[in-house]
């Protein structure tokens, strides 16, 4: 058996909406969804092919034949199109003080089965990058609905590679099906272990008591030598600014905030090096990100803007901050603070220790000036339209206008052209550095240590471990 050490362990819903790492590598091990994403496109799965139509409406999926869930029952395009439809629900996708996030894209769509292996599904807008979604689209067994409705998360049936064999409050397991239409994973039986140190998740991979272990220290993780995989999150830390009202309203602070920071020195103080400088508003592993290093320092014109603003005397800015998720988001205000007061702004902290309550008093838009979060969908078009886009107000907006970057949103919303729609998001990607939205820093570095050297072994983009495509891993009698 391969056992993955993990800090955190559990299953909710698989159609709530969710960036936790930990639990959707065991979703995508367990169910099937539409398409999966390869690196920053897509490749078919469920879906042999699929055809959208010019105003990025109109979406057919023609779909493998004869896959059979879990329980025995046909996962055919009348199951398929029961998930999707489970999915817009107004009482799932729930994401962390979001509500209903699917139903943004996938409400009022209509869901058409032509025939047991074709579904056409007709948005009630367009979005050329509703692929985005589907990524995360889990289908799952209709047997297993009521169930999962009534908060029984054991009841997670799906058509995957793995099936699950037994949940317990640590260690979650699932062997390999005799069959996939997609893919025969190189290992017989995978257990996600419940492991919340880090230091413990070493000793037991460097033990050969586990085969993976996850989130490990960016240090003492070296000592793994060849063993060890560093890879690039594309979490986004970042400050969001209160542009609706006070001194972040007026663009020329904003970007004064950008322009005070010595970001490689700020991931050196906060986080030893564990991280890469931000350059805009998404990471380098996000499709249409741009290029370039970003806004550079230049405290003398960020001193220039302030003064232009009317803060040549020194301006203060109220901030809130959780103490967890980021867990240095203290560590990072105060090396923020240090930083700013070199242009003459003061912060002034107010903690937060319950995080859902934080996420909720962001939602509803009650943040002071300025306050520590991260950005995690791996959708270009997701994080443009939920937290950019002044018309939308969605749940993390917090003010922004700005008409070029909506005239980019509508016209990259009806671009089926994946390389045209890179482009536009492209531009979007150099207006946003020119007028930031938000003040954003950097894309944690995180480190995992598989058993065995695995020189071709590399992360996906989203930073999720795919277990379906591990390597045969020692400890596993029956991997090939």
């Amino acid at each position: 058996m391969t056992i993955i050490a993990q800090a955190r362990l559990g299953l909710h819903d698989p159609h709530d909406c969710t960036d936790a790492s930990d639990e959707l590598t065991i979703y995508h091990a367990i169910y099937d969804t539409l398409i999966r994403r390869v690196g920053q496109d897509f490749a078919p799965h469920l879906a042999r092919e699929w055809r959208v139509s010019d105003d990025a409406r109109v979406w057919t999926f023609h779909l493998h034949p004869d896959v059979i869930f879990h329980d025995g029952t046909a996962c055919d395009a009348t199951a398929v199109a029961a998930s999707l439809e489970r999915m817009a629900r107004a009482d799932k996708g729930y994401t962390l003080g979001a509500p209903a996030v699917w139903r943004q894209y996938l409400g009022g769509a209509g869901l058409d089965v032509l025939d047991a292996t074709t579904l056409r599904v007709t948005l009630a807008a367009p979005m050329a990058d509703l692929l985005d979604v589907l990524e995360q689209g889990f289908i799952v067994a209709p047997s297993a609905f009521a169930a999962l409705d009534a908060r029984d998360y054991t009841a997670q049936i799906g058509s995957g590679p793995y099936r699950l064999t037994e949940i317990t409050p640590d260690q979650i397991t699932a062997t390999r099906t005799a069959t996939h239409f997609a893919h025969r994973p190189a290992n017989a039986a995978i257990a996600w272990r419940l492991v919340p140190d880090a230091t413990t998740r070493l000793a037991l991979l460097q033990s050969g008591e586990v085969q993976v272990a996850n989130s490990l220290d960016f240090k003492t993780s070296r000592s793994l030598g060849a063993r060890r995989h560093e890879f690039l999150s594309p979490v986004a830390i970042i400050y969001l600014l209160n542009a609706a009202k006070g001194p972040l309203a007026d663009p020329r602070t904003r970007r004064a905030l950008s322009l005070a920071l010595d970001r490689p020195a700020l991931i050196d103080t906060v986080v030893e090096g564990a991280a890469r400088p931000l350059p805009g508003f998404i990471s380098p592993n996000h499709f249409g990100a741009g290029t370039g290093t970003g806004p550079k320092q230049d405290r003398a014109l960020a001193q220039k803007l302030l003064a232009e603003a009317g803060h040549a005397n020194g301006l203060t800015l109220e901030v809130d901050c959780p103490t967890r998720l980021p867990d240095e988001a203290e560590r990072l205000t105060a090396a923020l603070a240090e930083q700013l007061s070199t242009i003459g702004i003061t912060l002034r902290v107010h903690l937060h220790k319950e995080r859902e309550d934080y996420a909720h008093m962001v939602r509803r838009k009650e943040i002071r000036d300025l306050c520590v979060f991260d950005s995690s969908p791996m959708s270009t078009y997701r994080v443009l339209y939920e937290k950019i886009d002044s018309r939308i107000e969605g749940a993390w907006w917090q003010g922004y206008s700005n008409p070029e970057i909506e005239a980019l949103i509508d016209l990259g919303r009806v671009t089926t052209d994946r390389a045209a729609r890179a482009g536009i998001w492209q531009n979007a990607y150099k207006l946003l550095q020119d007028d930031p939205a938000w003040l954003t820093l950097y894309n944690p570095l995180r480190v995992i240590g598989l058993a065995g050297e695995n020189p071709g072994f590399t992360m996906p983009a989203d930073g999720v471990i795919d277990a379906v495509r591990l390597p045969p891993l020692p400890g596993d009698a029956n991997a090939s």
